[in-house]
C-alpha cells in the first residue's frame, strides 16, 4: 500500500486486509471440499472434540447461536454431522461427527500446512503472530465490555 494512503497508518486495515486475504486462500483450499470456512472451523473442531454442545461449540468458536445454528443445520443436511437432544438435558443440543463427517479430516488434512505456506511464515513468526493477535483480541474485548458496563460511579 502507498504510504500516502490515509489507511497506511491503521492497523485495523492491515488486520483487515490480511483476514481478507487469508480467506481467500481458504476459500480455494475448501472449495473441493463443499465446504466454507467458518463450516471449516465447525468441522476442525468436531474432528478434534468428536463430540460437543452447541454452547461450547459457540464458545469455541465465539459466535452466537444465532450465526452457529444454520452452519450446523447445512452440515447436517449435507449428513457431515448429527444434532441430538441430550437425554440428561433436553435443553442441550449434542453434536457428533457422522462417518462421512469424520473421513473428510483426512481429505482436509493437508490444509494448515498450506495456509502456513500461502503465509510465508516459519513456525516461530506464526506463534508471534498468534500471541499478538490473541492479545488484540482480548484487550478489545475487555474494551468493549468496559465501555459497554452502566457507569457504576453515577448516582441514580
Amino acid at each position: 500500500m502507498d504510504s500516502e494512503s490515509p489507511l497506511a497508518e491503521l492497523l485495523c486495515f492491515d488486520l483487515y486486509a490480511a483476514s481478507r486475504s487469508v480467506t481467500s486462500v481458504y476459500r480455494v483450499l475448501l472449495e473441493p471440499l463443499g465446504l466454507t470456512y467458518p463450516q471449516y472451523l465447525v468441522m476442525l473442531v468436531l474432528w478434534r472434540k468428536r463430540e460437543t454442545s452447541v454452547g461450547e461449540l459457540a464458545t469455541d468458536l465465539q459466535l452466537d447461536y444465532n450465526t452457529l445454528s444454520p452452519l450446523l443445520k447445512r452440515l447436517e443436511a449435507r449428513g457431515l454431522l448429527e444434532r441430538r437432544r441430550r437425554p440428561d438435558d433436553e435443553r442441550s443440543v449434542s453434536i457428533t461427527l457422522t462417518s462421512e463427517g469424520q473421513a473428510m479430516s483426512g481429505l482436509a488434512a493437508h490444509i494448515p500446512q498450506a495456509i502456513g505456506d500461502a503465509m510465508g511464515l516459519d513456525g516461530d513468526a506464526i506463534t508471534e503472530l498468534q500471541a499478538g493477535l490473541r492479545k488484540i483480541t482480548a484487550n478489545s474485548a475487555a474494551y468493549t465490555a468496559r465501555r459497554a458496563a452502566p457507569d457504576r460511579t453515577a448516582s441514580p
